[in-house]
């Protein structure tokens, strides 16, 4: 299975989210499943490819031109797409993924989150999205989707493909039984 991992690239990040993004790299490994993810270098991003690379497993890496030029192109990949642009990007994740895991970080995070969610909810696809809620990271954008929901904005989190996790072992728990099902 390919897991495609959206997370923050910002090296500035707590040592728990860099456990938990090693603890999904580490599974990916072992489970002899393939990273996908941005192929850039920090943060959250070098923590789960590296621990994938250091168990061994495959790493997918989709990188845009302006990253490669600023120098943050990523060694760890077994394979490297490098794209014009950061739509062409997730474009190419969202091919090449079979699933899809939201760990900690910025408004490239949500960016991506937001439109696998969405392109799933319309029939693009019909790929799982699991949202890691690692120390309540994303407290305020639950609240945020039950408003959505009430206000009839929204579709239950389930409706819309996404899983939410309360840690990275829940979730690799719960991808787990997802590759069972593959």
């Amino acid at each position: 299975m390919n897991i495609c991992v959206f997370c923050a690239s910002s090296s500035q990040v707590s040592d728990v989210f860099k456990s938990e993004a090693r603890l999904i790299g580490q599974f990916i490994a072992e489970q002899g499943h393939t990273l996908v993810y941005g192929g850039a270098t920090g943060g959250l991003m070098d923590s789960v490819a590296e621990a994938t690379h250091e168990f061994g497993g495959e790493i997918i890496g989709v990188v845009p031109d302006l990253i490669v030029e600023k120098g943050r192109k990523s060694d760890l990949p077994t394979q490297i797409f490098q794209v014009e642009t950061m739509s062409d990007r997730k474009e190419l994740m969202k091919e090449y993924a079979d699933a899809f895991v939201v760990l900690a970080g910025g408004f490239g995070t949500l960016d991506e989150l937001f439109d696998v969610v969405a392109s799933g909810m319309v029939g693009y696809h019909d790929k799982q999205t699991i949202l890691v809620n690692s120390d309540n990271y994303f407290a305020g954008l639950l609240q945020q989707i039950d408003r959505m929901v009430s206000e009839g904005l929204g579709y239950k989190p389930r409706q819309a493909g996404l899983h939410i996790c309360q840690s990275a072992e829940e979730c690799v728990a719960w991808l787990d039984g997802l590759g069972d099902n593959a």
